[in-house]
């Protein structure tokens, strides 16, 4: 159970890391501050998603 989250949780932080290299090239090409600002809700969101999920990782590997 541990190596689904552990998987999961990868999974997201690539999805995170994603996120934040858009964020950065539209802030870079002076591009729309709201599509900055729902690329920053999106990168906090999927963190908060990342944490849990590690968080549920070690839970069931220290079980």
């Amino acid at each position: 159970m541990a190596s689904v989250f552990n998987i999961l949780a990868i999974l997201v932080m690539v999805a995170v890391v994603i996120v934040l290299v858009r964020g950065l090239i539209n802030m870079m090409r002076g591009g729309s501050g709201v599509t900055s600002n729902k690329l920053m809700q999106a990168r906090v969101m999927l963190q908060a998603v990342a944490l849990v999920l590690i968080l549920l990782a070690v839970y069931f590997t220290r079980k």
